[in-house]
């Protein structure tokens, strides 16, 4: 029974490190949204999604020293976990519209070959109206 209970217990770890991971990814990407939608001069500021950002997931285990994003997600490192990118949009509703993507890279999982992977990736999209429209 022990390596099954080990095998429940390393999985429920690994899940809830996840679950924690793509809540704060979310979160962090309608923080940034909500202040590059102020309006047409803050749509397209990166920085400043990246800044919003970072506070948001100042509370993960592999952010300690992160200070700026980078900006593609193909170039996300132990160092640089977080890649933000912000534009200026049309909205579904026809009207000007900020949308921001924040990729997170998770901290090292307990690998189980075949079912957990060691890292993962993952990028959220959140988008707003321009409050000045």
């Amino acid at each position: 029974m022990a390596p099954w209970i080990f095998f429940l217990f390393v999985g429920t770890l690994d899940f809830g490190f996840y679950a924690y991971a793509a809540i704060s990814t979310e979160n962090a990407a309608r923080v940034a949204v909500s202040q590059t939608a102020q309006d047409t001069n803050t749509a397209a500021r990166a920085d400043l999604a990246c800044t919003y950002a970072i506070g948001e997931l100042r509370s993960m285990p592999n952010m300690v020293g992160v200070t700026g994003c980078v900006a593609n997600p193909g170039s996300i490192t132990n160092t640089s976990p977080v890649a933000a990118a912000a534009t200026q949009i049309n909205g579904v509703d026809g009207a000007l519209a900020s949308q921001v993507s924040i990729t997170y890279q998770t901290i090292q999982m307990i690998p189980i070959p075949g079912l957990v992977a060691g890292r993962y990736t993952l990028t959220r999209t959140a988008e707003m109206r321009l409050r000045d429209q």
